[in-house]
Parts: C-alpha cells; structure tokens; sequence
C-alpha cells in the first residue's frame, strides 16, 4: 500500500511539472494598427550583411506599449525608436568562412572546428518574424506575417 502512494505522489509531481514550462501564447492582433513592416538588407564589401527590419504604425505608439525584441530569420535583436511611430531592428551577420582542413587521413581533419548551429526560439518561415512587447507591463508576442523585402532606395 505504501508503495501505491509513493508512486501516486510520484506521478502526480511529474504531470504537475510538465505544465510549469508554459509556452508563449502568440497574440492574434496587436492592439494597434501595424501601416507596414518590410525589411531591407545591405551588403558590405567586407563579407558583411546587414538586415534592417522596420515597423511603421498608423498613429504614434501608446505610451503603455514599450517594444522589445524582434525575431527573425533565426537571429533576434532589440527594437529601437526612429519617431514616434517608426521602429527599427539591426541584425548583423558576417560571412566568416573558415577553411577546413580536408584530407584522406582522418588524423590531419582532427583542428578542423565544427559548425555552430543556432536553434530559433520560434519555428518561423522566411517572411515572418516575432515581435515581443510589454503592453501594461505584460510581456507578449505577435506574429508578424507576408513581410516584403524592399530595395534600398
């Protein structure tokens, strides 16, 4: 009998924490009207890219909304303000290729580095993004989705 409790009191504790790692809840509309949202990328002679994400809204951004953090294309990066209404994310990527030792012999392979791969917060296609804001000092997410590529101009 004593061992029916234990192991009760066992699985109870286990079904109890796998509810503990809530997932974030993408909100359906954000509570003000988004005009658009594009991004631009540059290039560098250096190897280096450069993506620009921008958010335009119709009205000035509320004063209980304070943007946080953009996600997109597996890379996330923090929001800053250009006006009152348009907002800006940076997200920089170097083109670092390291040569790698390839050889017949697997002993001469052996200083060869392997790859770093990064696994996204969020399961994104290439013309979405995540945009993570506190509204009233609540942390929340909004899918921003058919995002276009606009030519530098």
């Amino acid at each position: 009998m004593k061992r029916y409790k234990i192991i009760s009191l066992l699985l109870i504790t286990a079904s109890s924490l796998t509810f503990c790692a809530m997932k974030q809840e993408l909100q359906t509309e954000f509570p003000q009207e988004i005009q658009s949202a594009f991004y631009q990328k540059m290039k560098n002679g250096n190897e280096n890219t450069a993506t620009h994400f921008y958010i335009e809204f119709k009205k000035p951004l509320a004063v209980n909304i304070e943007l946080e953090k953009i996600y997109f294309h597996n890379q996330e990066s923090s929001v800053d303000e250009i006006t009152k209404s348009t907002f800006v994310a940076h997200f920089y990527q170097r083109n670092k290729k390291e040569d790698l030792i390839l050889d017949s012999n697997p002993a001469k392979e052996y200083g060869n580095k392997a790859p770093v791969i990064q696994k996204s917060k969020f399961d994104l296609k290439p013309n979405e993004a995540i945009l993570k804001y506190k509204k009233d000092n609540k942390t929340q997410f909004f899918k921003i989705t058919n995002l276009i590529e606009k030519p530098l101009r």
